[in-house]
C-alpha cells in the first residue's frame, strides 16, 4: 500500500514531492535506481538529481513522467495515494486499511469469474524505422543521411526511444554486443561521458563508448584487446546517436 502522507493543502491534495519520496522509499528504491528504471522501462532519460528535485518540490514531473513513476511504485489508486478528494468517490474517503478491504473484495470478484470485463482485441503496435549496416556507412560521414539502410517493421520489443537500428560488424563491443547484432539508437548529437553511441570519425563509422575527460574525447571498445581511439576534431568527428537497446 502507498504510505500515508501528511501536510495537506486547501484543495484537498497533499504536496506531490513528499508523497513521491515516501512511495520511493516504500518501494525500497534509490533515486538513482528510479532514474535507471525510468530509462529502461519507459524510455525516459534523466538524472537522479531530477528525481531529488521532484521530491523536494523544486520541480514537478510532467504527465508521462508522473504516470511512469506511479507504475514503478505500483500505485493502485492515484487519487488515494496523492490524497485527491473527488466528490462522490467513496474510495477517496477511505484510509489505507479501508482500501485494503476494497481490493480484497475486488480480488474475490475477479476470482469468481462472474464479473470479467469484456476483452477488447489488442492490435499490436508496430512502426517502421531504418536499419543501417555499419560497414556500408563507413567512409561517408553521413550515416543517418545516407541511403545505406532498409526500412524494417518493429514492435514493442524495440525501445520507443529508438529512431533507427544499426547492424554491427566486428567484436570490439563484446561481450555486450556481438558481431552481426542489431543495436537500437536514439538520434542525438550530444552524449554524456559513459554513453554508448554511434559515431563517424576519420572516415569510419563506429559503435563505441563515449568518454570525455579534461576536454579530450576518446572512443572506447568494451573488448579489452582494442585500444581507445583518441578523437582529433580536425579529422572529422560526428555523433549520430545514443544506443538505447
Amino acid at each position: 500500500m502507498p504510505p500515508s502522507a501528511g501536510g495537506g493543502m486547501e484543495n484537498g491534495m497533499t504536496d506531490v514531492g513528499p508523497i513521491l519520496a515516501e512511495l520511493r522509499k516504500a518501494a525500497h528504491l534509490t533515486q538513482r535506481r528510479v532514474a535507471e528504471r525510468l530509462e529502461q522501462e519507459y524510455g525516459i532519460r534523466l538524472l537522479p538529481a531530477t528525481v531529488s528535485n521532484w521530491e523536494k518540490g523544486v520541480s514537478v514531473p510532467n504527465a508521462d513522467q508522473f504516470l511512469a513513476l506511479c507504475g514503478i511504485y505500483q500505485v493502485r489508486s492515484i487519487n488515494g495515494a496523492f490524497r485527491v478528494r473527488i466528490e462522490g468517490d467513496p474510495l477517496a474517503l477511505l484510509n489505507d486499511a479501508g482500501l485494503d478491504k476494497v481490493y480484497d473484495y475486488a480480488d474475490l470478484l475477479v476470482r469468481s469469474g462472474l464479473y470479467d470485463a469484456p476483452h477488447a482485441e489488442v492490435v499490436p503496435f508496430t512502426r517502421k524505422i531504418p536499419l543501417y549496416l555499419l560497414e556500408a556507412s563507413a567512409g561517408t560521414g553521413q550515416f543517418v543521411d545516407s541511403d545505406a539502410y532498409e526500412m524494417i517493421e518493429v514492435g514493442s520489443e524495440v525501445s520507443p526511444a529508438a529512431d533507427f537500428g544499426v547492424t554491427l560488424a566486428g567484436d570490439s563491443m563484446e561481450p555486450l554486443y556481438v558481431n552481426g547484432q542489431t543495436v537500437w539508437v536514439h538520434q542525438q548529437e550530444v552524449l554524456r561521458s559513459g554513453d554508448i553511441g554511434i559515431f563517424w570519425y576519420d572516415g569510419n563509422a563506429f559503435c563505441k563508448k563515449y568518454r570525455e575527460t579534461g576536454g579530450q574525447i576518446r572512443l572506447i571498445s568494451l573488448n579489452p584487446k582494442y585500444d581507445p581511439i583518441p578523437v582529433r576534431e580536425e579529422r572529422g568527428f560526428k555523433i549520430f546517436g545514443r544506443v538505447v537497446q
